[in-house]
């Protein structure tokens, strides 16, 4: 039977409270305006999330997702940052809330800032692993790329943009060669503590002809609300994705709607 409407909700509820009990694809890295001067640690942030999955597959009922992302030191013509990321996707095959995998992400830049846009190199690393599930193997890859972040302001909007390219450095049992992605949020606030967003993700990997197929396809488009306390943010959004290779040992794409919430810092 499809998820109606009401029980995607009620998904979305039951993720909120999930999401503390249990540790939370992608956290796009922001711009950010130059330090006066050389500084260390001058931005950190924070994200938690959780959302139910709208498909008709018991590996994919929720989605939970955490990390942080900081700028280690800030050389005003540029910056040096980290991100740390974890998600996990749980299913009701063995239980009600049964966690089958997860998503483990390390990531490294250093960006110089030129007029109008900051441009950085990163190294990416992904590996997956399976919960309560045999895998003897490992599933992971590395990119080397670069990655241009610009932010607009207009007439009141908050627009955020990036987009990356990088090479497939590495990689243990997935057939990728290449990726690229865009990343577009458009923000408006409509009052001092109330503010309404639209977000949309894409990404595409190549594919080096190991796997019998071609090149992969994905992305993820969201909107909601954002209500803005002192020190954070809590943001209530639904949408939709089309994830590349959901389960890791299929090597198949998913659709599914989503509901859920996320927390992030100011």
């Amino acid at each position: 039977m499809s998820d109606t409407p009401g029980s995607l909700i009620r998904r979305a509820v039951v993720a909120a409270c999930l999401a503390f009990i249990v540790a939370v694809p992608a956290f796009a890295q922001s711009p950010a305006p130059p330090s006066p001067s050389p500084d260390f640690l001058t931005r950190y942030d924070f994200h938690l999330a959780a959302n139910a999955l709208a498909i008709e597959d018991p590996r994919f009922s929720w989605e939970t997702h955490f990390g942080g992302d900081l700028d280690l030191v800030d050389y005003v013509h540029g910056r040096a940052s980290m991100l740390v990321d974890y998600q996990a996707v749980l299913g009701d095959q063995l239980r009600p809330f049964d966690p089958n995998q997860s998503y483990y992400v390390l990531e490294a830049s250093s960006s110089v800032r030129v007029p109008g846009v900051e441009i950085a190199g990163v190294f990416h690393h992904v590996s997956r692993h399976l919960s309560d599930r045999e895998k003897e193997f490992p599933i992971a890859w590395n990119i080397f790329g670069l990655r241009a972040l610009r932010r607009i302001d207009v007439a009141g909007v908050t627009i955020d943009t990036y987009g990356g390219a990088g090479v497939i450095a590495g990689h243990s049992n997935v057939d990728y060669s290449w990726t690229a992605d865009l990343d577009l949020a458009i923000r408006r606030a409509i009052t001092s503590h109330v503010g309404a967003f639209v977000r949309g993700h894409g990404d595409v990997f190549g594919v080096d002809g190991t796997g019998n197929r071609g090149t992969q396809t994905g992305g993820r488009v969201e909107a909601g609300v954002r209500f803005n306390g002192r020190a954070g943010a809590l943001e209530l959004f639904a949408g939709l994705e089309r994830r590349i290779d959901a389960d890791p040992l299929d090597f198949q794409t998913e659709r599914w709607g989503i509901a859920g919430f996320r927390l992030v810092g100011r």
